[in-house]
Formats: structure tokens, C-alpha cells, sequence
């Protein structure tokens, strides 16, 4: 895909989905579903849990095969309350799959709702093995945008959710998603970084209507070259940290950042609990460079190997409100 072809794709209606549902889990599938288990349930069709069912094996969503698939847990559960999950077991893995050096075989059309979810939700295209090297090769291309993204799950959708942090970061947006959107939704719990992260090359996703109070070591939401997201009616609890930081992670891993953390919206929020000193609800910029590898991508004539500041531009941040 081009990037002229991906920036006319992505400006499509943004719940315009490409799939119809999948098919509903048969009896079987429910029951092998809901079974005690330490090994990951792979999901491929629709879920209705009921009411008072709980789950509680990892999942797996994973592949163009997991496409249209779901889970309504009616009230229900996943996950093991306080067990703490690591970034390669997430408690729910939405992951594309490497089918060759070119391809990769990604889920889309993807809705979880009406959930307490313990542990996290990682939502990854290109590294979603927790290897880099696909990721740092593209980088080294042009197109790399336009790559990382129809590498990546689209169009998922969390819905009236709740995700308590063990530990590892809730909800961990990868390099490349698109069109992702939590709403009517609450992060909670604790977690070793943020509560929300929007990685490098991610673009139009949403966050309204949510309740974040995560106990957080970092700011609640990190926008790393991540951009045109609605990000807008939320209400957060800080615990003394900063809010929404825009920033461009340049060299991490010797991978570079394309895109910068641009025309993004964040607007209409409630912060409490900011730090009296040195309140910072959203920060635009947080980071130009500053990192001890951001040379660790040197040596291209474009994104972070090029420039190291973060590139911020063209971001509404208004209305929003400090209690």
C-alpha cells in the first residue's frame, strides 16, 4: 500500500468496518473457552458469555483467520484477579502473525465488550512476537508507514470494559494499529509505566468517554508517534503524575519513528490529581530527544534518524479541565 493510498484509506468514515461478525462459538468452543487452562485460547468467532461466566486462560486473537471474531462477557470476567501478566502473555493478545519477509496476516474487525478484564490488552502488528527485527528493517524504508499499518489489527473495538493493571501497561497500543477505540470504558489497577500507550505509527484511534485512574509510574497517556487520535471526554485520576504527553521515542531499539505524534485531538477532559508544584495535564513536545539512544537510529534521511525532536504539530488540545 502506498502512503497517498493509506492516507485516503485512513480519512474513510471511522466506523465504517471492512468484515461482518464472525460466526457465533459453538457449544463446544464456549465450553473449551471457559475451561480451567494455562494455555492461550485461540479465538476465531463470537462469544456471548453467560452472565456471571468468567474466563480465565489468556487469549488469543490472532491472524486474518480471527477476523470479525468477539467476546461479550455479559458482566463477566478475564483473567485472574491480581496475577501479574507480562508483555509476551497479556491477559487479551489482539496480534498479526509474520507470513513471510512481506506479508503478515493481521485480525480486523475485532469487538470486546462489557468485560472486566484483569492484567492487560496488547494490540500488536510487525514485532508482535516481541522481536524487532521486522520492525527496525522496515524503518530503514521509505514507506514504512504505510507498512507498519497494513501490518497491524484495525478496526478493534473495547466497549464498556474494564481493565485492571497488574503490572505491565493495560492497554498497550502497537506500532502500526489503526482505528482501535475504547469507549464508555474504565483503566484501573496499577501499572510499572502508563495506563494507555499509543506506539509509532499508530493513527486514528479513539479514547472518549473513560474513566483512567490507573496507579501510574509515568504520565497516564504516552502518544509516541502516534497520530490523528481523538483522545476526548475522558476523566482522569493521576495520583500526582502528568497526564497526555505527545512525544516521538526516537532511536528506542534502533528502530525510527516515521510519523510524528501530529494532528492529534485532546479535548474535553477532566484531570484530578495533578502534582500542585508542576501540574501537567497535557504536555505537547515532552521529550525532543533527550533519550541516550536516540543515535541508535542514525544515518537515514527521514523520521527520528534525520531529526531527533518530536515533531509536534498541528494538535488541538482545548477544553479541557483540571478539578
Amino acid at each position: 500500500m502506498t502512503a497517498l493510498l493509506a492516507a485516503l484509506w485512513l480519512t474513510a468514515a471511522p466506523d465504517a468496518w471492512a468484515l461482518p461478525a464472525a460466526r457465533p462459538c459453538t457449544a463446544a468452543e464456549l465450553r473449551d473457552l471457559t475451561a480451567e487452562a494455562e494455555t492461550p485460547y485461540r479465538l476465531t468467532c463470537r462469544a456471548v458469555l453467560t452472565p456471571g461466566q468468567t474466563i480465565r486462560r489468556p487469549l488469543l486473537i490472532e491472524g486474518a483467520e480471527a477476523s470479525g471474531a468477539g467476546l461479550d462477557c455479559q458482566g463477566g470476567a478475564v483473567g485472574r484477579a491480581g496475577v501479574a501478566t507480562t508483555t509476551r502473555r497479556p491477559t487479551i493478545a489482539i496480534w498479526s502473525r509474520r507470513v513471510s519477509a512481506s506479508h503478515w496476516s493481521r485480525p480486523t474487525d475485532i469487538r470486546i465488550e462489557n468485560c472486566v478484564i484483569h492484567g492487560a490488552v496488547r494490540v500488536w502488528g510487525m514485532g508482535a512476537d516481541g522481536r524487532y527485527d521486522d520492525l527496525r528493517a522496515s524503518s530503514r524504508t521509505a514507506d514504512h508507514v504505510a507498512t507498519a499499518q497494513g501490518a497491524a489489527p484495525t478496526h478493534i473495538a473495547l466497549e464498556r470494559v474494564t481493565i485492571v493493571g497488574t503490572g505491565s501497561i493495560p492497554l498497550y497500543v502497537g506500532p502500526g494499529v489503526t482505528r482501535l477505540s475504547l469507549t464508555n470504558s474504565t483503566l484501573t489497577g496499577r501499572s510499572d509505566a502508563t495506563a494507555l500507550y499509543l506506539d509509532a505509527e499508530s493513527a486514528a484511534n479513539r479514547i472518549e468517554n473513560n474513566a483512567i485512574a490507573v496507579a501510574a509510574q509515568r504520565e497516564a497517556v504516552a502518544v509516541d508517534g502516534s497520530a490523528r487520535n481523538r483522545i476526548t471526554g475522558n476523566r482522569f485520576t493521576l495520583g500526582g503524575r502528568g497526564g497526555v504527553f505527545l512525544y516521538r521515542n526516537c532511536g528506542e531499539r534502533g528502530v525510527i519513528r516515521h510519523q510524528t505524534p501530529s494532528d492529534n485531538q485532546i479535548t474535553d477532559n477532566v484531570f484530578s490529581g495533578a502534582a500542585r508544584l508542576r501540574p501537567q495535564l497535557v504536555v505537547v513536545g515532552s521529550r525532543e530527544g533527550r533519550r541516550a539512544y536516540c543515535g541508535a537510529d542514525r544515518g537515514y534521511p527521514w523520521g527520528s534518524s534525520a531529526d531527533d525532536g518530536d515533531g509536534a504539530t498541528n494538535n488541538v488540545v482545548a477544553r479541557n479541565l483540571r478539578q
